[in-house]
């Protein structure tokens, strides 16, 4: 019995068939490819390119652009784009075309528009935008770019702690549901947040009072800026915190210390919060004195930790002070006092002042030899019981401002907006900066195209947030959950996590004769379980049914 030759083909989607999908329903090639034409006789458009690069970056393979190609090699391109794309078509000359072509359109522009649209078509809720920056450290040299629409790469503040090296800021404002970002902006390697801020309160009064529905811009302590306040927030409706530099800051904490614990409003078992109506900077105002457990014990160990340091040089003067001798009683206190004088939680205590009699000539003292008489202080230092306490309690609590009436917001729903900014975009720059996503790719000679390479960044987190949203929101709808990695069940795992649950699903190709059959490989039933919970496009990808698996019970 003679059998045939047999030729295997073997080509990898693992998770990338979730990204691949997802940017299939979000139009993300379309809606590039109708802003920027590509050239004819290119073999893939610029929002083909585009899509590349936000598959490799979420590929988490640590690969940069000029290897594209090379991660490209074993995956299933036909699934993942469209039949006659090859991996040897995104090669870095296409690729920085594109970056190019980004730059020479606008690149913020064009991701607002994008993000803007995907958000109503998701039905994302823009209520609260929480804005913040952070730095991306560079290295290497730069061309230098005189177009005004380009930034400079230079040094600044750098927020890694990486002073020696020039640097690129990037803004982002990302919507607390989902941490879906909607604004990026690129700026030069030493532009200030409080000048960014200023910037995007101005650009957000117009589209803050043509929304149909209430929105409000939270962000940190950079934005309560006088000029910022005076210039633009009165017009912005805004929830920051209120800089601990400012007086009214302090003596407002202090107010809400001495008031009873009877008027403080309970928000949860481990937060408090009272609020005071009043006018600064010229705007009226209510802020937040919040209060909270968490913060406390943070509060304890830092004073703790101040109060022994504290200690520890005060008693290495205090046996400096000791061998000292002075030639009045009055003097000796006044030292005492003056070495203690600048001491937040100690006090030095005269314990006691010892005289002694300094012979005016040398050798053997006689009955009727001259001397004087010298002071020599003893002391010790005690703990400032009160003081430390007062710090303790002051550290714990933190104010926050807002210009939006209780009847629209209430205290709860301005604290709870305020933390969601710190994790919605907190979250979104961990998320940039993870050592498996881009931040190798960084290096490239043109300003212009680390700007591209920065939105390209921002719509891969664009691209994951949604599709994170979409599994949470079906896992709640269903009444599903999933594995976590200690084992646990969770309605809210992390799309990270599932990805890896998703490896080792390949698309093999079978051809025997002329004769060509493909299967998928590597499902399992939890993989189609997950997969299940995406779109159609996803589903197609992964050669799953057209409906879900499981039905959609609401809720």
């Amino acid at each position: 019995m003679s059998t045939e030759a047999t030729d295997v083909m073997v080509e990898r989607i693992d998770h990338l068939g979730i990204i691949g999908g997802i940017i299939h329903d979000l139009k993300i090639i379309e809606k590039i490819d109708g802003r920027i034409p590509s050239d004819a006789r290119e073999e893939v458009t610029t929002g083909e390119a585009v899509a590349a690069m936000i598959i490799n970056g979420l590929g988490f393979s640590d690969r940069p652009l000029t290897l594209t190609p090379q991660f490209f090699e074993n995956k299933a391109l036909s699934k993942l784009f469209r039949e006659g794309v090859m991996a040897d078509h995104f090669n870095r000359f296409k690729l920085g075309r594109a970056l190019d072509d980004c730059h020479a359109w606008g690149c913020d522009a064009l991701f607002t528009e994008l993000s803007m649209e995907i958000c109503r078509q998701e039905g994302v809720d823009t209520k609260f935008n929480g804005l913040d920056t952070t730095t991306f450290s560079l290295t290497g040299e730069y061309d230098t770019e005189c177009d005004e629409h380009t930034i400079e790469i230079k040094h600044g503040y750098s927020k890694d702690h990486r002073p020696d090296l020039k640097q690129a800021v990037l803004e982002l404002v990302c919507t607390h549901d989902g941490g879906v970002p909607i604004i990026s902006k690129s700026w030069d390697g030493n532009a200030s947040d409080t000048k960014i801020f200023r910037k995007r309160a101005k650009s957000l009064m117009n589209s803050f009072k043509e929304a149909e529905t209430p929105r409000y811009l939270t962000a940190d302590a950079k934005l309560y800026d006088r000029k910022t306040i005076e210039s633009y927030l009165g017009e912005v409706p805004f929830i920051t915190r209120v800089p601990g530099s400012i007086k009214l800051e302090h003596e407002t904490i202090q107010q809400a210390l001495q008031t009873p614990l009877n008027k403080w409003q309970t928000l949860d078992e481990k937060n408090r919060c009272l609020s005071f109506e009043l006018n600064h900077y010229g705007l009226d105002q209510r802020w937040i004195v919040v209060c909270s457990k968490e913060a406390r014990e943070r509060a304890e160990k830092t004073v703790e930790k101040r109060c022994q340091r504290e200690q520890k040089e005060l008693k290495k003067r205090l046996e400096k002070l000791v061998r000292q001798e002075y030639s009045c009683r009055d003097d000796a206190l006044k030292a005492l006092r003056e070495h203690g004088k600048k001491a937040n939680f100690h006090q030095i205590v005269e314990e006691e002042i010892k005289e002694k009699k300094k012979y005016l000539k040398k050798g053997r003292p006689g009955s009727d030899t001259s001397y004087k008489i010298l002071y020599q202080i003893k002391g010790r230092i005690e703990t400032i019981a009160e003081k430390k306490k007062h710090a303790i309690e002051k550290a714990s609590c933190f104010v926050i401002a807002t210009t939006v009436p209780l009847q629209e917001l209430t205290n709860l729903e301005v604290v709870k907006a305020y933390k969601n900014q710190n994790g919605s975009v907190e979250r979104g720059f961990r998320f940039l900066k993870d050592p498996l996503l881009f931040t190798s790719s960084l290096f490239v000679k043109k300003p212009s195209r680390i700007m591209g390479l920065l939105m390209v960044m921002t719509l891969a987190l664009l691209v994951y947030a949604i599709a994170q949203r979409r599994l949470r929101q079906a896992l709640k709808k269903m009444r599903e959950t999933l594995p976590n990695q200690i084992r646990q069940e969770t309605q809210k795992p992390t799309l990270r996590w599932v990805f890896q649950l998703l490896g080792g699903i390949e698309w093999v190709g079978f051809t025997t004769g002329a004769a060509v059959q493909k299967v998928m490989t590597g499902m399992t039933d939890l993989k189609k379980r997950i997969l299940s919970y995406f779109g159609a496009a996803v589903r197609k990808i992964y050669e799953l049914e057209t409906e879900p698996a499981l039905p959609m019970d609401p809720l």
